[in-house]
């Protein structure tokens, strides 16, 4: 019986087919991976998070960007997109190229039931090897609860959890709070004990 052996591809190829692709694809270390559809939930906290911030740092030096930017982290031959990441000062761009960068100083997760896992664990750890990061934020999309890792002076990483919808998370890689209602306005959790 012969096995069919999965095709690997170059970055080059990926970025290639990534160019004309009607939907996203990460990319991690030669292997294409299709990205999965986002609920209602998800995208209306990944903009809710993304407004706020994008407001409340105008005129600053950062800029804000949501989910149809691509970052590269060559070191584990990744790309990606992240919901929202926060650059400060100038990104700086992977080869020139004005859909990829690779200096994301905040990066904000929304979790989905087919990415926990990876986004609290290989993707995390992918993500700590860029120099410049130094916050990750977790939102769940199932009720409310986030998660907040802070790079300490000592290179350490320290969880904060987040619970109420009167809890507020304060960044500590840039001047930035926000109440949890405030990241989960007009979200309708489900109500079934569904999958």
């Amino acid at each position: 019986m012969l096995t069919q052996t999965q095709k690997l591809y170059s970055p080059e190829e990926y970025l290639a087919l990534e160019k004309v692709a009607e939907s996203k694809s990460e990319y991690i270390d030669g292997e294409i991976v299709p990205m999965t559809g986002g609920t209602p939930n998800h995208n209306d906290i990944a903009g809710n998070f993304y407004a706020h911030l994008k407001f409340a740092l105008r005129r600053q030096n950062y800029k804000v960007f949501i989910g149809d930017l691509r970052l590269s982290i060559p070191r584990y031959r990744l790309y990606t997109y992240p919901d929202v990441m926060v650059v400060q000062g100038e990104p700086v761009l992977l080869d020139d190229r004005t859909d990829t960068i690779i200096n994301p100083l905040a990066i904000v997760e929304v979790l989905s039931k087919s990415t926990k896992n990876y986004d609290q664990g290989d993707k995390f750890d992918y993500y700590r090897s860029i120099p410049e990061f130094r916050e990750y934020i977790l939102i769940d999309q199932y009720k409310v609860y986030v998660e907040q890792f802070v790079k300490t002076a000592e290179n350490k990483w320290l969880l904060s959890e987040y619970e109420s919808a009167d809890d507020v998370l304060a960044l500590s890689s840039l001047p930035f709070q926000i109440q949890l209602g405030e990241i989960y306005e007009g979200i309708r959790f489900e109500t079934s004990a569904g999958s």
